[in-house]
């Protein structure tokens, strides 16, 4: 449709006289024309012209500019989101880190209760060990008093055995 009324306006301007300018262009364009395919030779007047650029762009430029704003807008929060789930991530890891040292806490706590009943089995063994150690001490002092007196019950029956053998009387 614009086309056609560019055409209708191209024509009422062939009735004025064209500027240099556009004279040009109308040379420049039948080149063109004539060498791509016949077609006729078409003036346009450059009031024209910018006429329909202001129209143009006075149709396209404000929803152009309001999506250009949305678009700010969508990337200013698109920045915003992502600067938030960057934070959420950091949380995760942080969270993650306090998993992995709670449970180092409770894995120290496991050996140091194994440490403690070890240590406590280590101080048994000793207490058993030191009574086994006098008890054996006790034993062996025991066995040792019964074969120094069993020597000295051997030694009493020999030398009684001695004195019951008969001796020779001396003669007077």
């Amino acid at each position: 449709m614009e086309v056609e009324g560019m055409e209708d306006e191209g024509s009422s301007s062939h009735s004025e006289l064209p500027h240099s300018d556009d004279l040009q262009l109308a040379e420049q364009e039948s080149e063109c024309l004539e060498s791509s395919a016949p077609v006729e030779n078409v003036f346009v007047d450059k009031k024209a012209v910018d006429k329909l650029t202001e129209g143009l762009l006075s149709h396209y430029l404000p929803d152009l500019q309001n999506s250009k704003r949305a678009l700010q807008e969508l990337t200013q929060n698109q920045l915003i989101l992502l600067d938030t789930l960057d934070q959420e991530v950091t949380k995760f890891r942080e969270c993650n880190t306090l998993l992995d040292l709670n449970s180092l806490f409770t894995e120290a706590k496991i050996y140091h209760n194994k440490l403690v009943n070890i240590r406590k089995e280590m101080i048994m063994l000793h207490e058993k060990t030191t009574k086994l150690k006098k008890r054996a001490l006790k034993l062996q002092q025991q066995k040792q008093k019964e074969a120094l007196e069993k020597e000295q019950q051997r030694e009493k029956e020999l030398e009684r055995e001695r004195q019951l053998i008969a001796k020779p009387a001396k003669r007077t």
